[in-house]
């Protein structure tokens, strides 16, 4: 991962507060004390302002950093590829990774930590099993959506998961999913979300 490249990109890709980051509160409506990783600084000054949260952004890119400072967000630089050492179990009611876990090449290391410093995690990610991305790649052609604004030779993604992949993947990892569902078109989509939704969004804990 690249300093300048990936989060500044990341940022970009789902204005705030639009996108699914705000309909995360329908999985955890209050919010005390926050770690939400890679968030843009519009998104964590709303939380703050707005929803009550104290705690800290986690940034990478110096540009994203001084837009937090700017916004009088507590943020610390740090790469999540190399974990969450910095923070003892249980610092944090909610850590949030909202549009982050397919850009990291350690995914199931950072859902552990996740778990670890945090009561609660909520993660989302683009569900690659969406109606139109199968049409997509049964048509021969990778999908480009509002969820996946990208194209296969420039995207930040490092991986693509599903709806369904994660629940394997949460149980693999000793994570307990207390709810889960989909986003589509900013609705929540509870039946057959794997198919009908282009966003996944699951809340956990470690059992």
């Amino acid at each position: 991962m690249h300093r300048s490249d990936l989060p500044a990109r990341h940022a970009t890709a789902h204005p705030v507060p639009d996108a699914h980051g705000l309909n995360l509160y329908h999985a955890d409506p209050v919010l005390a004390r926050l770690l939400p990783l890679y968030l843009p600084a519009d998104l964590l000054a709303h939380l703050q302002q707005h929803k009550g949260c104290s705690g800290y952004g986690i940034e990478i890119a110096d540009a994203n950093v001084l837009a937090c400072a700017q916004r009088g967000v507590n943020v610390i630089q740090l790469n999540l590829e190399e974990g969450l050492a910095l923070f003892d179990d249980r610092s944090f009611d909610v850590v949030l990774q909202l549009d982050t876990l397919q850009h990291l090449r350690n995914t199931q290391k950072m859902l552990q930590e996740t778990a670890r410093v945090g009561r609660i995690g909520i993660v989302s990610f683009p569900n690659f099993a969406h109606w139109p991305n199968r049409l997509r790649v049964a048509g021969g052609r990778m999908p480009v959506t509002k969820a996946m604004p990208y194209e296969w030779y420039d995207t930040p993604n490092v991986r693509f998961g599903t709806f369904a992949d994660f629940e394997v993947l949460a149980r693999k990892t000793g994570l307990a999913v207390s709810d889960s569902f989909g986003l589509q078109g900013g609705e929540i989509v509870r039946r057959w979300p794997n198919l009908r939704a282009s966003v996944a969004v699951f809340k956990f804990e470690r059992r």
